[in-house]
């Protein structure tokens, strides 16, 4: 849904502050298409963000909101990054317009991460015998939903994006 996301919120207040004609055109997301899992959407949290790690750049800041989320009996959908027009530091540093190939997060990276930040923190959010659902292609004919613990889904070939 278009307001499911703060950036896009953002701009139509924007939009809306400066007189700029707006028109929103609501359409499915995966904020309830995820029910395609046979979980109840009203039984999930918050939602959190996975962005791809860097050899410098680790961040967990989704991390409480997981432990929060488990915490109280609910579901946590994890939103996995994707680059698309990206710039390498290097060509963004000497001004180079030159694009990276476009990358999408697999679920068995984002599982990855999930783990490294656990073993990490060691404050028990999930480890991985903890039940999950990986989903791709989501509402595709070639949709595939996985189910299984953080171990054994990560070991699943989910395909291409």
């Amino acid at each position: 849904d278009v307001f499911g996301a703060t950036t896009h919120t953002d701009l139509w207040l924007r939009c809306k502050t400066e007189n700029v004609e707006v028109q929103v055109v609501h359409n499915a997301s995966i904020m309830n298409a995820v029910a395609c899992t046979g979980l109840q959407l009203y039984h999930f949290g918050e939602t959190v963000s996975i962005v791809f790690f860097t050899p410098n750049w680790r961040p967990d800041s989704f991390y409480d909101r997981v432990k929060k989320n488990r915490e109280n009996g609910q579901h946590t959908l994890c939103l996995l990054d994707i680059k698309v027009k990206e710039q390498s530091e290097e060509n963004l540093l000497r001004g180079k317009l030159i694009y990276e190939p476009p990358r999408f997060m697999t679920v068995n990276q984002c599982i990855e991460q999930l783990l490294e930040i656990e073993e990490k923190r060691q404050e028990g959010a999930y480890n991985g015998d903890t039940p999950c659902f990986g989903v791709a292609r989501v509402g595709q004919e070639t949709q595939l939903v996985v189910s299984g613990t953080l171990n054994e889904v990560k070991d699943v070939d989910f395909g291409a994006p």
